[in-house]
């Protein structure tokens, strides 16, 4: 049970509950009741084939008004993307994260806002918006950020701190503590050599975890491999005078993608070619990832302090209006046009899409994951024609996948993550994947290690000693 007391009135146990995050990358939610306090780690939002999923809408298995602390592990929309939701609701507790993090999250929640205005248009939607801005508003009230390490004392005697999970900027995993036991809530972790993120921070003597497994049972690219994709896109389309679409995640991929193809033009390994960067979500984040420039790793740190902005090079175009957008169409091949969402759930990529899609001098190149039933997915398994706001497209372009500029770590780091404490760990808890992913590497988790490792379902619980 939940809170039991022993003698000294020491509480002992934890009831730790999936609430989402569960045969799903996306919808991350997990509930930790102590005896004395309910914590949330993540409220992220559900995404499928729409970036709402009408499953969002579905009330929470817990009472908003009861929960006192949400941590939050970074700003990626499938960790935070329900917390506005959470305030409307009756959510009036303190909220953690790092600095970065609490940054980035409010353009997030902004130009979630309007993506899913854009849905209700397109489609209707019999519930309404999910949130308004004055629930944002009041969520950011409620924010406090924390610099990693520092130690957070929550009740019950209970404490928590945030370490570097090297996956975005402001990444973080949260580890409790309590009676000399530790829980591990990675959030998701870093790819290693990853071109901006710092290392995943090493850990020790953790007793429980909660950890990822997007990439559960797959291998990234090398770090050659990956630029040599990237390159061999970008020469393939200035061979052709083609046009390369990369529908990018605002935060960190399109950051990854522009240092790339910034450091690909100074070594000379590709010709200038014109580059458009067309997602305002992203064109705001880069002054967020500037600010932030000492959290990312030496490397892209010692760029910004000689003054060379990996972000910017001459063959870089801004457009931030819509008219400005609307000119790429009558500017010279070759191009590279960067532009979100993601998975195409929205955002400027459908245009660029709509128009592109049916030219085989087109190539359209996916530098991460894409979710089941989305538009990305759907190109990415090789439709030939896919319906983009209510129009069937044909598809001639050329489909080509990049996963090694993904920002989470694959099969053999996850497991290598998990082999520094395997002679302390007592119980891994594989989430925040596909099930095929997430079983896989539960599996390997047991061969290779001969960890105690499983796969929770939707609304499973479990009573830790902590």
């Amino acid at each position: 049970m939940a809170g039991m007391v022993v003698a000294g009135g020491t509480l002992t146990q934890t009831t730790l509950t999936f609430c989402g995050g569960t045969g799903s990358v996306t919808g991350a939610n997990f509930l930790l009741d102590t005896g004395v306090e309910k914590i949330l780690v993540d409220c992220g939002l559900i995404q499928g084939a729409s970036f709402c999923d009408e499953r969002n809408w579905v009330p929470f298995v817990y009472d908003p008004h009861e929960i006192g602390t949400l941590f939050v592990t970074h700003a990626h929309t499938d960790h935070i993307g329900r917390i506005p939701r959470l305030v409307r609701l009756g959510f009036s507790g303190v909220i953690y994260s790092t600095l970065a993090t609490k940054d980035i999250a409010e353009l997030m929640f902004e130009d979630a806002l309007k993506v899913m205005r854009e849905e209700e248009v397109r489609h209707g939607n019999m519930h309404g918006l999910l949130y308004e801005m004055s629930d944002v508003k009041k969520a950011l009230s409620l924010w406090r950020t924390v610099p990693y390490h520092d130690s957070i004392k929550l009740e019950g005697g209970m404490h928590a701190r945030l370490l570097d999970a090297g996956h975005i900027l402001g990444s973080a995993m949260v580890e409790f503590s309590r009676g000399g036991k530790k829980l591990l809530m990675t959030g998701d972790l870093g790819n290693e050599n990853a071109p901006l993120a710092r290392p995943t921070e090493p850990i020790t003597n953790i007793d429980y975890m909660v950890m990822e497994s997007v990439y559960g049972d797959r291998n990234h690219e090398n770090t050659t491999q990956r630029k040599d994709i990237l390159k061999d896109a970008i020469q393939e389309t200035t061979r052709q005078s083609g046009v390369l679409l990369i529908p990018a995640f605002s935060i960190e991929r399109t950051q990854i993608i522009l240092a790339e193809i910034s450091h690909l033009l100074r070594e000379k390994s590709i010709a200038p070619i014109s580059v458009y960067l067309d997602s305002p979500l992203a064109i705001r984040l880069m002054r967020v990832y500037r600010a932030h420039a000492r959290d990312l790793n030496d490397a892209i740190r010692a760029r910004f302090e000689h003054g060379d902005d990996p972000f910017s090079f001459p063959e870089l175009s801004i457009t931030s209006r819509v008219s400005e957008s609307n000119t790429i169409y009558s500017s010279a091949n070759p191009k590279v046009i960067v532009a979100g969402s993601g998975m195409s759930h929205g955002g400027r990529i459908r245009q660029h899409e709509k128009h592109y899609l049916g030219d085989k001098k087109t190539t359209i190149l996916f530098p991460g994951y894409q979710a089941v039933g989305s538009l990305g997915r759907r190109l990415a398994e090789g439709a030939r024609s896919v319906r983009i706001d209510g129009e069937w497209v044909r598809v001639r372009a050329r489909i080509r996948q990049l996963q090694g500029y993904s920002a989470h770590a694959d099969m053999d780091q996850l497991i290598a993550f998990v082999e520094q404490v395997a002679p302390s760990i007592r119980k891994v808890f594989v989430a925040m994947g596909e099930p095929k992913s997430s079983l896989f590497l539960t599996q390997r988790l047991r061969d290779f290690l001969g960890v105690d490792a499983s796969a929770p379902g939707v609304g499973e619980s479990h009573t830790l000693d902590i």
